[in-house]
């Protein structure tokens, strides 16, 4: 912990150091931004909820090549890793599971009915990103299922304005990666689309891919009614060796789809604005459980949600409406699951009140959810702001969240592990305070949150001689941490420089847990901490370090080390990437060792 201190303590003064040297620093804040929940849209200075916003531009200097290695430099966000490129990756939100975290796409919700093992195979490639919104904390009023400690929005660019680029990137493992990614602009009309393939021998035995994705976004009508069409496509075929048994002769493989299709539009009035949109999203996943023996092994899902909703929001003088609902069925298709589906339900409902001079605001808010097989829950929520200077805000916000099993957790069956299909839906009720100060050279917030879990699946045996593990509504947790985020800007020989930083503490506790008969391991980031340097000395290079600490709660412990050079010329733009500097030796999920020392060059082509 003290090391965590010091560390924090030695950038600041580095950062009042330099500031005596600075000029005025003009920059992008985020006061701009505005965060795009389904209803209410917020400034990200007036909202009053935990967000990180992950910019264009932080996505540019971030030394990272894909989402999953982007996420991992948010504190509070723990993404457990199996090998590079993001083939497979595990996303967690403070403390909670990889089944507790909503993805969305442009306010598309990408939960996989089967496992959220799956969540991240939705992640788009950065260069179509103009931003990620990072929600921390109870959003079921907000989004509905799965939001249990958290969402992430990936928004998508508007327009690329009549470009085109090439990516080329190759480097240690055998990595070699390509994309093209074009922008054009037409009378009534504009589309983005995006083709890249990512490629790797693999740093160990069986640990090669080969990851292909198509994007494609397109916007008609402009001049009258604009329509939206949002379509994405994912391929991922890799070796998974290790990824779910220490048996040395299985020699695991997987193969999975991801694919989405969305279209909208948004009616506006001076002071209504309706949102419909319908979407079809489709997943597959192929699993062997001896590579080269597809017949010992093989189980084969697929899944599809289909859906329709409408979100809204009115303006009067007693502030924002929000409301919306949204209708999906939900099916798959298992050799080892079975055929099920489900219908799917939400009623959303919120008000934001503004009172206190507009210092104060007051957001009440309920989702109700319908599922066929679950029936009906409601869970209230509550958010609230304080403005005490035009830069520092308090806040807070309470609320109930929940999850409904997957159909893994209910009906999944191997040699050691059995679902049950009359689990009940995970509950917890949380709470958070914090701060928030924000100018145009430094910004900071402080969060304390505390997470009370009832009906947390997990897996127990009757006794300790029971080799079989079932599934069982036992587990309650009790959360509790706080974080700490800051950034600051400068400015040395006329050039932009920025340095941020976070930290996270978690500490759980399971409660009435007989652990011998247990399977359920929260091994949560106790510490986490995360820093990052984007420097300028020179007109056309510019630099990054980034570096990651993480103590996880079994006491295991590491350090890494990132960095990158960018050299821009004219239309060319040169980049180096190393990764793991330092030749860190760590697992980050399972039993996969992640890998060691590796480099990336990259060229880009701007047309």
């Amino acid at each position: 912990m003290k090391i965590k201190i010091t560390l924090v303590i030695v950038l600041f003064l580095s950062v009042l150091q330099v500031k005596a040297q600075e000029n005025t620093v003009k920059r992008d804040t985020l006061k701009e931004v505005v965060i795009t929940t389904n209803r209410i849209d917020l400034p990200f200075k007036e909202n009053s909820r935990t967000i990180n916003v992950i910019t264009s531009e932080v996505i540019k200097n971030s030394a990272a090549t894909n989402v999953a290695d982007l996420l991992q430099q948010v504190a509070g966000v723990d993404i457990r890793r199996r090998g590079t490129a993001g083939s497979q990756a595990d996303l967690y939100i403070r403390g909670g599971g990889f089944d507790q975290t909503l993805l969305l796409i442009d306010g598309i919700k990408m939960d996989d009915a089967q496992t959220g093992h799956h969540t991240l195979n939705a992640a788009l490639p950065i260069e179509v990103i103009e931003r990620i919104e990072v929600i921390k904390g109870p959003a079921a009023r907000v989004f509905g299922q799965n939001a249990f400690t958290g969402a992430i929005n990936i928004v998508t660019k508007k327009t690329l304005k009549n470009v085109a680029s090439v990516n080329v990137e190759t480097g240690s493992f055998g990595q070699l990666n390509g994309s093209v990614t074009v922008g054009k602009e037409f009378e009534n009309s504009s589309i983005i689309a995006h083709v890249g393939a990512l490629t790797s021998d693999g740093y160990r035995e069986n640990s090669d891919y080969n990851n292909y994705n198509y994007f494609l976004k397109g916007v008609f009508n402009k001049k009258k009614q604009p329509i939206e069409v949002l379509a994405t496509f994912f391929d991922k075929k890799f070796g998974a060796e290790n990824f779910y048994t220490t048996n040395e002769t299985f020699h695991e493989y997987e193969e999975t789809q991801n694919s989405v299709i969305g279209v909208s539009t948004t009616f506006k009035t001076e002071k209504l604005k309706i949102t419909p949109r319908v979407y079809w999203r489709r997943g597959q996943d192929i699993f062997l459980l001896r590579r080269d023996d597809p017949s010992f092994y093989r189980n084969l899902h697929i899944t599809n949600k289909v859906g329709v909703e409408t979100n809204a929001a009115y303006t009067s003088k007693a502030g924002i409406t929000g409301f919306g609902f949204d209708v999906s069925r939900v099916s798959i298709s298992s050799t080892n699951l079975g055929d099920r589906n489900r219908i799917m339900a939400n009623l959303f409902l919120e008000h934001r009140f503004k009172l206190a001079n507009d210092k104060l605001d007051i957001t009440p808010g309920i989702a109700v959810t319908y599922f066929s097989d679950f029936k009906f829950h409601a869970f209230p929520g509550l958010d609230l702001g304080y403005k005490i200077t035009d830069k520092l805000k308090a806040y807070g916000n309470i609320g109930y969240t929940y999850r409904i099993p997957t159909y893994t957790d209910l009906f999944y069956s191997d040699p050691a592990t059995v679902g049950n299909p009359n689990l009940d839906p995970e509950e917890a009720f949380a709470q958070e305070i914090g701060f928030k100060f924000d100018d145009a050279q430094f910004s900071t917030s402080i969060a304390f949150f505390n997470r009370d879990s009832d009906n947390l699946i997990d897996y127990v045996r009757e006794n300790s001689d029971d080799a079989l593990f079932t599934a069982t509504n036992i587990a309650e947790v009790n959360t509790q941490g706080f974080e700490f985020n800051a950034s600051y800007n400068f400015k040395i020989k006329g050039f932009n420089q920025t340095i941020t930083t976070g930290y996270t503490f978690l500490e759980d506790d399971i409660l009435d847990q007989n652990k011998d008969l247990s399977r359920y391991s929260l091994n949560t980031l106790k510490h986490h901490f995360t820093t990052r340097f984007s420097s300028k000395l020179f007109k056309n290079v510019s630099q990054n370090i980034i570096y990651k600490h993480a103590e996880r709660t079994v006491g295991t412990s590491y350090n890494v080390w990132d960095a990158s050079v960018i050299v821009d010329v004219n239309k060319v733009s040169f980049t180096i990437t190393a990764n793991n500097i330092f030749n860190a030796d760590y697992i980050e999920s399972g039993f996969v060792p992640m890998p060691p020392s590796n480099v990336l060059f990259g060229l880009r082509y701007n047309f």
